[in-house]
């Protein structure tokens, strides 16, 4: 299965509609791994009865940090090919997806390794040992994954409101090439 580099093909008529649609699909594809992960990890509580703590949640934050870490995979493939498709658009192209491309700019994202680096986010380190101590020791993993898990959820959905206030401002446009053509 060979990856798309960028969201246009040559054979778009309406390239800023090409982009949204796709954008929000894989935005949607984004949200759809951070829900699953997040559905694992409630479903885990039905293996209590039969698995210890010392194993359910490792678990647990095993599940969390995959699924972040497919979300934040998708994220830097959504930024990369949307960054490919605007070096092909004309300029009042490019003004209208400028809310997307404030996006991407204003809320880079880390490499996962700065994100798993203890050192490096002291804040969310103290949390999770702050969680911990509260609860039990064995949720400090959990706690720390969680806080990507959250910071994942929170730029997709800067981005998807980004993609909807562009939606909003093309509405139109489809709807008057529809006429024009009638």
């Amino acid at each position: 299965m060979s990856k798309t580099k960028s969201y246009l093909d040559n054979s778009v008529d309406e390239p800023v509609v090409t982009i949204i649609k796709a954008i929000d699909k894989d935005v949607e594809r984004g949200e759809d791994m951070l829900m699953l992960g997040l559905c694992l990890v409630m479903l885990s509580s039905t293996f209590a009865p039969v698995a210890p703590p010392t194993v359910l949640l490792p678990l647990v934050a095993l599940t969390f940090a995959i699924s972040s870490g497919f979300a934040r995979k998708n994220y830097h493939d959504m930024e990369r090919k949307f960054h490919a498709a605007m070096v092909q658009l004309e300029r009042r192209d490019k003004a209208v997806l400028r809310p997307i491309a404030a996006v991407f700019a204003e809320h880079p994202m880390p490499p996962l390794v700065d994100s798993y680096n203890m050192l490096k986010n002291v804040k969310r380190t103290w949390k999770s040992v702050l969680g911990g101590i509260i609860i039990n020791p064995l949720w400090m993993p959990i706690f720390y994954v969680m806080g990507i898990q959250i910071i994942e959820e929170k730029n997709l959905g800067i981005l998807n409101r980004a993609i909807c206030g562009v939606e909003q401002k093309i509405a139109p446009l489809p709807a008057m090439i529809e006429e024009e053509q009638s």
